[in-house]
């Protein structure tokens, strides 16, 4: 069977820990959009593992993990990942994983142009990880990016790096902010590359020999749903379909090859950054980062955090066509008395039941909460659905129930044992 795993959220929702849950019968792994502006945390055995551009995957010994053609590569950056994780003792031969030769290049200037965008929009910047994501899918759209393939060409890609250079200094300078010198900029590229090359291929033979074959395949979706650039909420999103149908254009499969589509949420809402958060609150955010919760795996940012909107959960469920849910952080809601999940939003005295297109509209969007009992009782050491605090399923029912999607998956903590089947 083969599975997608997208995030319903505005990323951090805990993909890392379903995909590695998952990954145990699965035969290939496959990241196909964002780049190392995402950030996956998995706790395998008592080692805690930060991933940006590696495949979850890669943690296990037997398993084939692809790095796919829609994904943006810090090669420098995946390298130093690599050697860090290869330090924790997890082994990275070059048949374990794979680079698609179509993936395009992040560039050191991408990041000093993704830091120029953000000082220029001042007050009403996106509150991007500066990671030089947009400006790498700004050029492959203009079609004047770099691709991994073009790396294999020496003479031509120094000479489109001199070229894009020149380009990026004159933005630079206009913001007093770091200029480039091509030569050295292709060296660091170019010496990273060395190391990547042995994994470097066209994956799109290697994913439909795997399906043909009826081998498993889990697509493993960066950021989340609300920051997909057409379905999130634009303009504070990112650059890439983070919904399902980017695993697919970000890959070389069809649709046909999907079997089924697990949408991760956690028991509540989380953003980084700037943009709308209607259901956001104050003291649930300073409880949970008390508790030592909900900092960013990619900046280490302090997450805003606020009660389960399920005004958005059903618009990702709609547009991700999820057949199952997966609820993380359930452990979090343990010592609360009272719950609200937000169920419409109130805009000029009119029940939205659905996302807005207006960009406007967010500012006065008001959300309509339902409350519900709080289980007052830890969760952490369930081991199965039926342990739960009958509050705790009844929660879980009620999110079910309002996004017409049954629950497959319950996380009661960061460790692989700590995910219950439903």
């Amino acid at each position: 069977m083969n599975t997608i795993v997208t995030g319903l959220q505005w990323g951090d929702e805990g993909k890392g820990k379903i995909v590695d849950y998952l990954t145990e019968t699965a035969d290939v792994v496959v990241r196909g959009q964002g780049g190392n502006n995402a950030g996956h945390t998995v706790i395998a055995k008592g080692t805690k593992y930060v991933l940006h551009l590696l495949p979850s995957g890669i943690l296990w010994d037997d398993k084939i993990n692809v790095i796919g053609n829609g994904v943006v590569l810090d090669p420098v950056g995946l390298v130093a990942e690599i050697e860090k994780v290869e330090a924790q003792g997890v082994k990275i031969p070059a048949e374990k994983l794979l680079i698609s030769d179509r993936a395009h290049v992040v560039l050191p200037l991408h990041k000093e142009l993704d830091a120029a965008r953000e000082a220029a929009l001042g007050d009403r910047r996106i509150g991007t990880t500066k990671r030089g994501i947009g400006p790498t899918y700004a050029d492959k759209v203009n079609r004047n990016g770099l691709r991994v393939a073009d790396l294999l060409d020496e003479e031509f890609f120094r000479e489109t790096v001199a070229r894009r250079t020149e380009e990026a200094n004159e933005i630079l300078a206009k913001f007093d902010l770091p200029t480039f010198d091509a030569k050295q900029q292709a060296d660091e590229v170019l010496a990273a590359f060395e190391r990547l090359k042995p994994h470097v291929t066209n994956t799109i033979p290697v994913l439909h020999e795997a399906w043909k074959s009826d081998k498993e395949i889990l697509f493993e979706g960066a950021q989340g749903t609300l920051l997909d650039i057409d379905f999130g909420t634009f303009p504070f999103v990112t650059s890439s379909n983070t919904t399902a149908g980017g695993c697919c254009t970000g890959s070389g499969l069809p649709p046909t090859a999907i079997d089924q589509v697990i949408g991760v949420c956690k028991a509540y809402t989380t953003r980084v950054g700037s943009g709308p958060f209607p259901s956001v609150d104050e003291a649930l955010s300073q409880f949970l980062h008390d508790l030592g919760r909900e900092f960013g795996a990619t900046t280490g940012r302090p997450r805003g955090c606020g009660w389960l909107d399920v005004v958005l959960l059903r618009q990702g469920c709609m547009v991700n066509g999820t057949t199952g849910l997966a609820v993380t952080n359930v452990d979090g809601l343990d010592d609360y008395e009272t719950l609200r999940i937000c169920v419409a939003y109130d805009i000029d005295g009119v029940r939205h039941e659905l996302a807005p297109a207006d960009r406007r509209a967010w500012e006065r969007a008001q959300p309509i909460y339902e409350e519900l009992p709080g289980w007052q009782t830890d969760t952490t050491g369930c081991t199965s659905y039926a342990d739960l605090p009958e509050k705790a399923k009844a929660y879980l029912q009620r999110l079910s129930e309002l996004c017409d999607t049954p629950i497959q998956f319950v996380g009661v903590g960061p460790d692989r044992d700590q995910t219950l089947v439903v």
